[in-house]
């Protein structure tokens, strides 16, 4: 028996990726899933290969009747939902404090934050009835520290999904409803090839040259990948996680932990060297 066996799940964002992933690991674990993104044609045959437990709605996640649709989509179709995923994101206005247009700043915030809060919106009556369910939003280790993202109003964003889960989970936990994020480190994906300029299918095509990029820039000798994240939404989606609430679960192999161990040590070593000869001179 799947970890998810009878439970209705949401995953924004769904149609490549990290929501990929994830809806393929929570299908295999028993659950029924509502996926949605804004490409039609490959979200239909995602969810024709993973079966009849999963559908797919075309949705703007910046559209708040869009978000609801794809709510009500799942509660009519499954009778319930357990589970939202607001994982939808793209790359967002680059530059320097300087650089950014107001136009930039507020489409940024109508997709990395303003969905999670519309998500949120539209999920609690829902589990409100039922006096359970779990939301999940992503977060970033770019909303941790600064220097994590080509985008600094990206960080921004993700800070504030950061704090918003904490603050709604503070709401909803009275109702039995947990409120978590997860915040990936660098996880190989088409994300970096859409930053560059490449769009679509072209940039997922990307996440192995990305992945060959990431694996010397944390601790554990390997890029992150989709699955992991997967993993940690599966765990906080069932139920081995319902005393879990307000927490930020960050899966990044030790990222933001602090500098590297080798590097900073050969740093050391460096500095020691320099100063024996500054000595004997």
């Amino acid at each position: 028996m799947g970890k998810l066996e009878g439970k209705v799940a949401v995953i924004t964002g769904a149609t490549s990726g990290i929501g990929l992933a994830t809806a393929e690991r929570f299908i295999a674990e028993g659950a029924k899933v509502v996926i949605c993104g804004r490409r039609q044609r490959t979200g239909e045959a995602i969810a024709a290969r993973l079966g009849a437990d999963c559908r797919f709605v075309a949705a703007d996640v910046t559209a708040e009747a869009d978000l609801a649709g794809v709510i009500a989509e799942a509660v009519d179709r499954f009778g319930r939902l357990d589970c939202l995923f607001n994982n939808a994101g793209a790359p967002v206005v680059q530059g320097g404090i300087e650089d950014i247009s107001a136009q930039g700043f507020d489409a940024a915030m109508a997709l990395l934050l303003r969905s999670v809060v519309l998500g949120m919106k539209h999920a609690a009556p829902v589990m409100r009835r039922q006096r359970a369910g779990s939301i999940i939003n992503n977060g970033s280790v770019a909303g941790h520290l600064a220097g994590y993202s080509s985008s600094i109003i990206y960080g921004a964003a993700k800070a504030a999904v950061i704090h918003l889960t904490r603050l709604v989970a503070m709401e909803l936990g009275e109702d039995g409803i947990r409120v978590n994020c997860i915040s990936p480190g660098g996880i190989a994906t088409g994300i970096f090839g859409k930053v560059a300029g490449l769009t679509g299918e072209v940039a997922d095509r990307t996440a192995a040259v990305v992945r060959e990029r990431m694996q010397s820039i944390q601790p554990i000798p390997r890029a992150g990948l989709p699955e992991d994240i997967a993993a940690a939404a599966l765990f906080l989606a069932s139920d081995d996680s319902t005393f879990i609430n307000g927490h930020d679960l960050v899966v990044d192999g030790g990222m933001i932990g602090g500098r590297l161990w080798s590097p900073q040590q050969q740093g050391l070593r460096d500095s020691a060297a320099a100063l024996r000869r500054a000595a004997a001179g």
